[in-house]
Order: structure tokens, then sequence, then C-alpha cells
């Protein structure tokens, strides 16, 4: 439990001059007390010799209050004074004690986060208790980067942040504060590590193949794969080739091109004999990857099944005895691939397309239907560095960071909502020459309801004002297969706008859409906002995305939306959303529970986390067993993060 800020108390001899509100130390003398019944707040009438105010108290017994504030007799009080009515007020008091006690007042205090049944006094009293019982721990940082930031002691740190003295030693900044959180980090490293090396342990298959069909296919490309796509082959190949188990995440930004390096991974891992699964988090994406990929191997004899919850029973059977007796070579589709009734022939490759969409369990449960299983995890969302190795540290990375000379710039526009009529009056001549529209509704994180209904209001004036114009709405209340056809009739042309809710139902790929529009810009993040925009410029002709914000918007959130004018690179973009909105929004996982880390800030400490892998790796290498002085001093730090499950990696494998 960390301060989320601090209380500073000015010692004064009277509230006259003082500019509230403001936390004071006074001395009061009681007039007279007030209670209209026994449920009610008591409120007593007190005296600081030049101006007479209340104190009211919540909660308490008039008996207690009599006792510790006796009329006519002085007593030191603390607490936040306030204008109220006509008068001033001091509620719920810090601190009321006699004069020989007033130095047991702090002049600063530190404030803590709250929840029902605690109380700031409280916090503060077993926090006190805690700091008494803190040893004097062996040192287990290096003692460089300790001269380097002039950290102080472990026990020096905590006591610097739990007993300030001034606002500064509570702020993330603080040396304390960032010698706490480099512990955090650096044990989270460390057990990243431990885990890594354990997983890379575990045997795998070496995946040695002729390449021969690999080949044909890089030559009957339309296009030559750029040098990023050319290098993360590269890597996969190498972690495929090597007879330990791949464990790799595959960043790419939108467009850069991840599914021609899926499927030649999973073609490498066919041509060996085995069968490789590709997870999709939807049914429109799973058929899209589908299409894509059959259509690259329309040449060779390699079998590809898509197989997802839409499937009739009948074809559903056929489908499951040609995944089992090996058959289905390459097996795309949704959470119906890991199901208990999928048995796989050879599994050696699983793919998970926009990995964050699945949890850990899900993930599993597909790379346990074969033996020490390859896996590749994808994700369109660039994630910033510090995010990427605090998540996911255990794990290789490639990036697609180029995107193929094909694709052309997107103009990006930032408009008020006022402006929507020009926009739509300049909708008219891109419709007319069979131009394809996204039209994106606001996004209503607290109701779905409310987010429909904004969807139905565009999609009907929409159609009213475009008579003759074919538009479609797709949201998340819909039957998958309906939403399907819609989809289907946008990629084809039988629809020209689609008004959509959410980012999932836009997610289909439609080189002919040119336009996108995304109305309530300012409730989308900025890493959001370019996913959405990712969804045109896909073709050979000019694209625009188009962002409406409320005209009430500030300058700062206009600003913001301003960046994705400036660029369309998604990592600085990321980088910036990881600034303004913080790990869990960019991340998606803000709603998820208790964060990853209890002091360390990404936000805040980010810089500190390459220093943290950095040193974990160096010192595993040197002492990979954790025997050392420095070992023994680190298992200590496991012990008090409570890691120490981590340690039993040392002795497995």
């Amino acid at each position: 439990l960390m301060p989320i800020s601090g209380k500073k108390r000015v010692k004064v001899t009277s509230i006259q001059y003082l500019t509230l509100p403001s936390y004071v130390i006074i001395e009061v003398s009681a007039l007279s007390y007030y209670q209209s019944n026994r449920l009610a707040p008591i409120k007593v009438f007190v005296t600081d010799s030049l101006v007479d105010f209340e104190i009211v108290f919540f909660n308490v017994r008039l008996d207690w209050v009599k006792k510790v504030l006796p009329v006519n007799q002085t007593r030191f009080v603390s607490g936040k004074i306030d204008v109220f009515g006509s008068g001033y007020q001091i509620i719920n008091p810090d601190y009321i004690v006699e004069r020989n006690r007033v130095s047991e007042i702090p002049k600063f205090e530190p404030v803590y986060p709250l929840t029902k049944g605690l109380s700031q006094k409280k916090i503060i009293m077993n926090i006190r208790d805690g700091l008494e019982r803190v040893p004097i721990f062996k040192e287990w940082i290096r003692e460089d980067l300790i001269k380097k930031y002039a950290w102080p002691s472990f026990k020096q740190a905590i006591e610097s942040v739990h007993k300030p003295v001034e606002v500064s030693e509570v702020c993330p900044q603080s040396v304390a504060r960032e010698r706490l959180a480099y512990d955090e980090l650096f044990a989270h490293q460390i057990s990243l590590a431990l885990a890594r090396r354990m997983f890379k342990r575990e045997k795998g298959i070496a995946i040695k193949s002729t390449h021969l069909i690999v080949e044909e296919i890089l030559k009957s490309l339309p296009f030559s794969l750029t040098k990023a796509q050319s290098q993360t082959l590269r890597e996969i190949f190498k972690d495929l080739e090597s007879g330990l188990r791949m464990n790799r995440l595959l960043q790419g930004d939108v467009g850069s091109g991840k599914t021609i390096v899926a499927l030649l991974s999973m073609v490498k891992v066919v041509e060996f004999g085995g069968q490789a699964a590709f997870l999709a988090p939807t049914d429109i994406l799973a058929k899209q990857h589908w299409n894509t990929v059959s259509k690259f191997l329309e040449q060779s004899k390699i079998k590809i099944t898509i197989l997802t919850g839409s499937d009739t029973k009948s074809m559903r059977k056929s489908k499951l005895q040609e995944i089992q007796d090996g058959t289905a070579e390459i097996i795309i589709g949704t959470h119906a691939i890991f199901q208990q009734e999928v048995i796989y022939s050879n599994l050696r490759l699983v793919i998970i397309d926009e990995q964050h969409r699945f949890g850990v369990k899900q993930r599993m449960a597909l790379a346990q239907k074969g033996y020490n299983v390859d896996t590749l995890l994808m994700t369109a969302t660039p994630i910033p560095r510090s995010l990427a190795l605090a998540y996911y540290g255990d794990m290789d990375f490639s990036i697609l960071d180029e995107k193929p000379k094909n694709r052309k710039a997107i103009n990006t526009a930032v408009k008020p909502i006022s402006g929507i009529g020009e926009v739509l009056d300049r909708l008219e001549v891109p419709l007319k020459s069979g131009s394809r529209i996204y039209w994106v509704c606001p996004l209503v994180e607290d109701s779905k309801k409310l987010s429909l209904t904004s969807a139905q209001y565009r999609f009907q004036t929409l159609e009213k004002r475009f008579p003759g114009v074919a538009v479609g709405l797709v949201h998340g209340q819909m039957e998958p297969r309906n939403k399907d056809d819609i989809m289907q009739k946008f990629a084809t042309g039988l629809i020209n706008i689609l008004v959509s809710t959410t980012v999932v139902e836009v997610g289909v790929d439609v080189p002919e859409a040119s336009i996108i529009i995304i109305e309530g810009a300012e409730r989308f993040g900025l890493a959001q906002l370019h996913q959405l925009r990712g969804r045109v410029g896909r073709g050979y002709q000019e694209s625009s995305c188009i962002l409406l914000y409320s005209s009430a918007l500030g300058r700062a959130s206009k600003a913001r939306l301003n960046i994705l004018r400036k660029t369309e690179d998604g990592f600085k973009i990321s980088e910036e959303d990881l600034r303004i909105r913080g790990a869990g929004d960019v991340l998606g996982i803000a709603q998820s529970g208790k964060p990853i880390f209890s002091v360390a800030s990404i936000e805040h400490h980010h810089h500190l986390m390459e220093v943290a892998r950095a040193d974990s790796r160096m010192f595993l290498d040197a002492d990979p067993e954790l025997l050392t002085s420095r070992g023994n001093a680190i298992r200590e730090l496991l012990h008090l993060m409570d890691l120490n499950d981590t340690v039993s990696y040392i002795k497995i494998g």
C-alpha cells in the first residue's frame, strides 16, 4: 500500500487570515455542544480567541466528544477548515490533544487510498507499527545502480515513503519511491526470466523441412516481403528448428503483413508433417484468414479446414474426423478449435491472433492439444516496449514495423461534430463513384443499449440523407450469421456504407473501403483510433479518416486527437496513449482487477524496466541457482514480493 498524496498542516493562532480550505493545527476552546437527536451529527462551537467556528463529528457519542473537548478548556485540534454556509467548519478532526502533546501531531502526513471500514488514522497506525518490524536486508540491487540513481536502502526507502516530511517524498518520482519500484520491477523480471528458462528447457521437436512449398509461395506472391517480414520469418524458423519450444509474440502495426508471416510459418510445419492451428477471436476474422490462406495455397496440396461455432452438426463431425486423422493440415477457427472433442493428429504449431482477446487458460487449452507445441501469439496493437517487458517478458519478441510499399498514406482530419453536415456533403462524390465507407458510432462503455441506439440513429439518418445508397448496420447484439451476411455484402459492394458500434465488427479486410468516419472520437483511446483507421488504406486508392469530436472538447483533448494527424506509426501512438491513459487502458485490461504492480508505475518508471530486465538476465547467467550472497538476497526479495513459487523454477527440469 503506497500513499497517493500528502497532507501538510499549518500551525496557526487563528483562522482569521487563512486562505481556505486549509489543513491546520490550532488551539481552541469549546463553548457549547448541539445535537438535534441521538443519530444526528454533533456540533461543537469553539473559539480560537479571534474567530468562533464549528467542529462537526459524525458517528461518535456525545459523552466522548465532551471528554476530548471539554467546555472552557483549551485543546489543540488538527483538521481541514473550510467555509460552510455563513461560517467555518472542521469536520471529524484528525487529532485532538492537550497542549503538552501538540508535538505528536505530524506537520506532514501521507494520505492513503481508503476502502469501506478503513480510516486514514487506522491505516497510518498499522503502517507505523509495521515499520518498526522491518529488518535490515542484505542488498539485492547492484552497487553501481544504487550509486547511479542515489537510491537509499530498502529500509530507508520504506520509512521515507510512509513517514514523509514533505510532499516530494510521496511522489512516484522520489528516489525512495523509485527504489521500491525498481525492487518490484527487478523481482518481476527475475521471475519472468526463471519462468522463461524453465520453458526453454522444455524439449520440442526440431522442425526441419525442405522449404519447397515455402519457396513456391514466395515466388507466387504479387509483392516482395518487407525487411521486417523477412527478419521475423528468420526468427520464427530458427525457433521451430531449434528443438526447444517456441514462445514468441509477434507485434505488427496496422497493415504490416502479419498474415503472410503466419501462413509461411504454418506451411513450414505442414512440410515437416505436422499440423498448425490458427485461433481467431471472431467468426468474421476466422473466415477472413481462411479465405486469405486458401487463396495463397490454392496451387498446393495442403488441406485447410475452418472450424467455427456456426458449423452444422454434420459439417463439424466431418471436420473433426479430418483433424483427427491428419487429413486437415492447417486448422483455422475460433474457440471451437480447442474444445474437448477436437483431437489433433500431430499438432506442432499454434498461432493465436489478437492474443489479448484470449485468457491464459484458453491459450493453454489449445497448446495442450499437442506435445510441447510451439506457440506464436500475434497482435495488431503495437505495445510500448516497457509494457511488453512487463506483461510478456517471458517471451521472445518479433516486430513488424514496416508497411508494404503499395500501402498509401491515410489522410486524417479532425473536425467538431457541428461540422457533420459538411462531411455528409463531401461523401456525395465518392458514393457516386462506388466507394465504400465505414461509419463507426460512439463507444459508450457503460451502456450497450445507448451505444446501439446511437448506431441505429446514425443508420437511419444516413439512409434518409443518401436515398438509393445501400446502408448496413452491424452491432454486438446481432446473430453471428446476420452479422456475417452484412459484412459479406459490404465486402462485395452490395452495401456502400457500413455503420458499426465497435472495433470487432469492422475487423474484416475490405481493400475497396477508402473512407472511415469515427463519431465521438474523443471516447476512444489513440491506439483504438489507430486500429480503426487501419480498416482503410488497404487498397490502391487514396483513403481518408475523419475524426468527429464533441464541440465542447477542450484544447488538450483536441491536441490528443491531432497526434493521429501527425503520424501513422502505431508504436509512437501507443507510447503517447500510455502516457495519457495508463497501462490498463492501453492493453485493454483496465477492468481486469488488480494491477500487475503495487508500487511501480509503468507510466512513471518505464525507464527502469529495461534496466531491470538486463540486470536480471545478466545475473542469472552468472548465478542461475541463486546461490551467491546476492542470490540469497534476491531470494529474500522474491519472498517479500510474494513470488516464492518462482524459486521452484530453479529446481524444475
